[in-house]
């Protein structure tokens, strides 16, 4: 999920690599729908960043269609961050329950 503040604008993608060879734009929008979307996001828990040049980019994607290569690097690299912060989160959360070793 992306969001710029300035312009009230949201994207929200998802990646299933059974389905397709790259992230796929689900919902896209502005003023309240761009607030329902952060909303729904966070409520799900769902990492959410700031990127206004990204959203600019983004936002010329139509929903439901992949994006583009030369977006594959970025989205890669928010993508492994998100996987390293869900892995760290989860390892402390398993320590404090004293199912870790």
């Amino acid at each position: 999920m992306v969001e710029e503040k300035k312009t009230g604008r949201a994207i929200a993608l998802t990646y299933d690599e059974k389905r397709g060879s790259a992230p796929q734009v689900v919902a896209s929008g502005t003023g309240l729908i761009a607030e329902k979307i952060i909303e729904t996001a966070r409520e799900a828990g769902v990492f959410i960043r700031e990127d206004p040049d990204l959203v600019e980019l983004l936002a010329k994607v139509p929903v439901g269609e992949e994006i583009p290569a030369e977006l594959y690097q970025t989205i890669a690299e928010i993508l492994a961050f998100v996987y390293s912060v869900n892995e760290k989160f989860k390892k402390k959360h398993d320590q404090q329950r004293g199912n870790a070793p």
